[in-house]
């Protein structure tokens, strides 16, 4: 029988932390209310704690905030700006982790917290940490000597000659015929260009010219092409697999196999184990199946982990189980609940979906694809899974 533990409504989506004081944490969150509805443009309650040791673990710190939800369910705050009611953020000892935040929400705005979610800090919050290096006893002394860069030309480079840095300008006075163009250094053509005038987009077309790399983004879509070099898009065949996530390149990103692995698979190798996969990110899937198989073993594809890390398609044998967050991609960008107008892409069921992000010893997170409610699901339950790669 399929045990929902919890339903965790609020998603993290950043998290990072600023060495210097006042020390601080953003944090952003969707809030969406008991009917998984959003709860936009609306003041909130939330209480936030820092637990060490694990999910359940002690606080150290709580705080209380009333933010306001954008028109798209979104809040963002700082942590460490709210109201204390328990120990000191500046105080906390980042070096002895793990560390966990947990938050509480009332929709409503006041303090009756009906919504709870709990997630592990991982390697970001801790530049908290690199503040240590300001109490280095005895301070520090050091002249640096760089002989290489005194004997190079940009040693030389003054203030005012920064001035125009960034200002392309054109000299309008002379126009470029054939001559000067070859005094250039260049081989002369038939096209010229009137340097009293800006080129756009038709200016380019009139001159015979395709738009090349040598604009930023901004300035080739003002001028009507399409930004990026890779030529990829979210729902393309490639790497094995189907895009459903590029990265701000458009170069990399991860894919999905085409089709599922298992149907009915359960989570665990025969026995309830912590793993410690908490990774809930892009990318953090794969160190997630690593501390699955160190803690569950290995076996001939006998559990959800093991199925993807015994794939091979074509030439890629390095698939591995998506994070909570990485199936909620492939639901939002080419299942069922994507925004992109691609339909179906994956040809996904409607059913559950294991993810590797664990819980606790019994427990891990799943995705149903009919209408991507994510839950907290038994071990021993069976679902379906469909495994990713980075590329």
């Amino acid at each position: 029988m399929k045990k929902l533990y919890t339903l965790l409504t609020i998603v993290i989506l950043t998290a990072s932390a600023m060495a210097q004081a006042p020390e601080r944490m953003s944090y952003q969150a969707v809030v969406r209310d008991a009917g998984d509805a959003l709860v936009t443009t609306q003041t909130i309650g939330m209480q936030i704690s820092i637990l060490q040791g694990s999910i359940t673990g002690t606080a150290v710190y709580v705080e209380t905030q009333n933010p306001s939800t954008n028109v798209n369910g979104l809040v963002s705050i700082e942590i460490g700006s709210g109201t204390v009611v328990l120990g000191t953020f500046n105080s906390i000892d980042w070096s002895n982790g793990p560390y966990f935040i947990k938050t509480e929400t009332d929709p409503t705005g006041s303090t009756t917290y009906t919504i709870t979610g709990t997630s592990q800090l991982m390697s970001v919050p801790y530049a908290l940490h690199s503040t240590t290096a300001d109490s280095i006893v005895g301070g520090v002394s050091l002249t640096e000597t760089d002989p290489v860069y005194a004997a190079s030309v940009a040693s030389n480079i003054m203030g005012v000659d920064t001035t125009n840095w960034g200002n392309h300008t054109v000299d309008t006075d002379t126009q470029l015929d054939s001559a000067g163009v070859a005094a250039l250094g260049f081989v002369a053509g038939s096209h010229t260009v009137n340097t009293d005038t800006q080129l756009d987009s038709s200016g380019v077309a009139a001159l015979g010219y395709v738009a090349g790399p040598h604009t930023d983004s901004t300035a080739i879509t003002n001028m009507g092409f399409v930004a990026g070099l890779c030529g990829l898009s979210i729902g393309d065949t490639y790497a094995g697999g189907i895009i459903f996530y590029l990265d701000a390149t458009g170069c990399h990103g991860l894919v999905c196999a085409s089709t599922d692995q298992s149907n009915s698979i359960v989570w665990n190798n025969g026995s309830n184990l912590t793993t410690y996969a908490y990774g809930n990110g892009i990318g953090s899937g794969d160190g997630n199946a690593g501390a699955i198989r160190r803690w569950q073993g290995g076996c001939a594809s006998c559990y959800a982990a093991e199925i993807c890390y015994d794939l091979t398609i074509s030439v890629y044998n390095d698939w591995y189980l998506p994070s909570k967050y990485e199936l909620n991609l492939m639901y939002e960008n080419i299942g069922q609940g994507n925004a992109l107008g691609l339909g179906n892409v994956g040809g996904f069921s409607n059913e559950f979906y294991w993810s590797s992000t664990e819980v606790d010893d019994g427990g891990a997170w799943a995705e149903r694809f009919s209408d991507g409610i994510q839950g907290l699901y038994g071990k021993t339950d069976a679902y379906d899974v469909r495994a990713v790669r980075a590329f």
